[in-house]
């Protein structure tokens, strides 16, 4: 199967020539200039360098994929549009994140995409904001993104030109319980929320949600991205007996608080490491050696989701095992969640009235309902103005029986999308 979707993969590319440079039009989509065709400029914002590195790996060669499906532009209202990608490296960085947006909007592109974390989508949905530019994202929870960008509970959205689809606390709430119930602990939950947009938006709304569904939280307080020393804390959650604990870190920190755990004997009482925004990719579980085996993860994407991509027409399966064929390395679930923002851009594209009218590509998300590679955006009835919510599936790392990878990644629960078959049985960490 890899054999033969790595040669396809190859022929292909042969065909098109590839694309000339990162943000460059394919050739295909040169010709098309050349013929006279009007060409739609899509801007793509992701953190492919630095601390957030992991979320932005794969995003290259979902790009490449992207770019072949649209070689020969889009047909949309009876007229030939080509299309070029721009895309651009935030380097983890929320101010570059910023810069890079309004530059893209400078250079006239008319529809920003954004892709991963507060970090990233934030900063690049205020220039939007503030310019007038239709700007669609995922990957990240839509609390941190409505709320941690000024909206209200209760009041109307004041947001006009930028959308988010994705997973909120409902989807980690129904989640985390579900897979919680799967191993008899004490449902003492130790919390490690930073002082972020990510770890304030759950403190805030899904600890208390947590309690009223019987658990009983313990909570150190905010930390500040960056610490070295998590000792204060590990100390409480011994005291206190926790046998859960959740987290929102970034990689690094959640590297140093769980090796200090395991020093200081924290992980002994552990049945669940439940990590979010972390241990999301094999390369965060192998960087932890033996200790990354059983950590609890959940899946905002897998390449089990039944679902196929619009754009290129691949399978979830498909799409993993062409990543692995080419590069040697193990699938990640950025690979759908990236190819799924290409899927509703390109389909908001193909509903605008004018592609290239900012105010009509705005209002075709607007009212977007298409299934992509990562299931239904629906933007008409989500939880509140300008969101769409999303599944995020409870899984597992364990030790792959065979290779040639160290770890499975597996799903073992599936409240938010029944369509996922589950495939294990969650273990304790301590076991």
């Amino acid at each position: 199967m890899k054999t033969a979707i790595s040669k396809a993969i190859l022929s292909r590319r042969q065909f098109v020539g590839t694309t000339l440079a990162a943000g460059s039009l394919t050739f295909a989509g040169r010709a098309a200039m050349a013929q006279g065709a009007e060409t739609i400029r899509i801007g793509f914002v992701s953190p492919r360098t630095g601390p957030l590195a992991g979320f932005g790996k794969t995003d290259g060669y979902v790009l490449d994929r992207a770019r072949e499906a649209l070689a020969g532009g889009l047909e949309i209202g009876g007229k030939s549009y080509a299309v070029e990608i721009l895309d651009r490296d935030t380097q983890s960085d929320p101010a570059r994140a910023a810069q890079l947006a309004k530059e893209l909007i400078n250079a006239g592109i008319d529809l920003m995409l954004a892709v991963s974390t507060p970090e990233v989508i934030n900063p690049v949905a205020d220039a939007c904001e503030a310019a007038g530019v239709p700007c669609l994202s995922t990957v990240m929870p839509w609390e941190a993104w409505y709320f941690g960008r000024g909206a209200k509970p209760g009041e109307p959205s004041p947001f006009k030109w930028t959308y988010h689809f994705g997973f909120g606390v409902g989807e980690f709430l129904k989640t985390y319980v579900s897979q919680w119930s799967l191993v008899e602990t004490n449902k003492k939950v130790g919390v490690m929320y930073p002082n972020d947009a990510d770890g304030n938006a759950v403190r805030a709304a899904l600890a208390p949600q947590l309690a009223d569904a019987g658990f009983t939280i313990i909570d150190p307080g905010a930390y500040e991205t960056g610490t070295t020393d998590y000792s204060t804390q590990i100390a409480l959650f011994k005291a206190e007996g926790v046998e859960i604990i959740n987290t929102f870190p970034i990689p690094p920190d959640f590297a140093a608080f769980w090796r200090q755990a395991a020093q200081q004997g924290l992980t002994r009482q552990i049945k669940i490491m439940q990590t979010a925004k972390t241990g999301l990719f094999p390369s965060d579980i192998e960087a932890l050696g033996s200790l990354g085996s059983k950590i609890s993860s959940a899946a905002y994407w897998h390449r089990d989701f039944p679902y196929s991509s619009p754009l290129t027409g691949l399978s979830g399966q498909q799409l993993s095992d062409g990543w692995e064929a080419e590069t040697g390395e193990q699938w990640t679930q950025q690979l759908g969640a990236t190819l799924s923002l290409l899927d509703a851009g390109v389909e908001a594209l193909k509903a605008a009235a004018d592609p290239k009218s900012r105010e009509s590509i705005r209002d075709a998300i607007a009212v977007l309902n298409v299934e992509t590679i990562g299931g239904q955006v629906d933007f008409t009835s989500g939880p509140v103005p300008n969101v769409s919510p999303g599944p995020i599936i409870g899984t597992q790392w364990v030790a792959a029986s065979e290779g040639p990878y160290k770890f499975d990644y597996l799903v073992t629960e599936n409240a938010t999308d029944p369509n996922v078959p589950v495939a294990a049985k969650l273990i304790p960490y301590n076991e």
